[in-house]
């Protein structure tokens, strides 16, 4: 068994069934995707819409594609025809591109909204309160051709567990506090390689882990 495949095998032993396990393949060659794929893994994250395309032309074509990055909206043409979840998603000039693309495919992009619970300033992300307005907003029902079905969230990049366990306890009460007046919102994408096991105790219902499965990355 190589690292890709144990790696893969010794995380899945560590969460539970119902959470989607998002394997962040940016920068990853393909040969190692296809060693993910051989094992059953079905779901790939990217944070380039350049580099994800790519890899969606080679591969399967079963494997749901993430954007896990930020997404400049002149970009958003390029992954319309075959990404399945935009998780990054801070504002609705860019959902009203989302929608315009999908619908030239004849699509529903499924997206989640970011919601900015990190004290990093390089963080993206939109406030509680924008985040509600936002689900709140007229012109939201005008886009058919996108189905919000969730939020994400990234905490602070720090070694200090309470703090991500309080961020991630701030958006997981958000999500609570939506979901009885917008029913679709199923998706809690908070979780990485380094904080997976507390946002699972805090109510993730989706992890992207990228090193710990691929290894370090390289961005030379």
């Amino acid at each position: 068994m190589n690292d890709i495949e144990k790696n893969l095998r010794d995380i899945k032993s560590t969460i539970p069934e119902d959470i989607t396990l998002v394997a962040v393949s940016k920068t990853k060659p393909i040969s190692d995707l296809k060693q993910a794929y051989d094992i059953g893994q079905r779901v790939f994250g990217e944070n380039k819409i350049q580099e994800m395309t790519d890899k969606w032309e080679t591969l399967p074509k079963d494997i749901s594609w993430h954007m896990i990055g930020h997404v400049q909206t002149n970009k958003v043409k390029y992954m319309a025809e075959y990404v399945d979840l935009i998780h990054a998603v801070d504002s609705y000039k860019l959902l009203k591109e989302i929608n315009k693309q999908a619908k030239k495919h004849n699509r529903t992009i499924h997206c989640l909204l970011q919601v900015k619970i990190a004290e990093e300033e390089s963080k993206f992300g939109l406030t509680q309160e924008e985040t509600t307005s936002l689900l709140a907003s007229e012109e939201l029902k005008h886009l058919t051709n996108v189905h919000i079905q969730g939020l994400m969230g990234m905490a602070t990049f720090t070694s200090n567990q309470e703090q991500i366990k309080n961020e991630f306890e701030q958006i997981k009460t958000l999500f609570e506090q939506l979901k009885p007046t917008y029913t679709q919102l199923k998706t809690l994408s908070i979780g990485m390689s380094g904080d997976y096991k507390i946002a699972i105790d805090s109510g993730s219902t989706m992890v992207r882990i990228g090193s710990s499965i691929f290894g370090e990355r390289n961005y030379n």
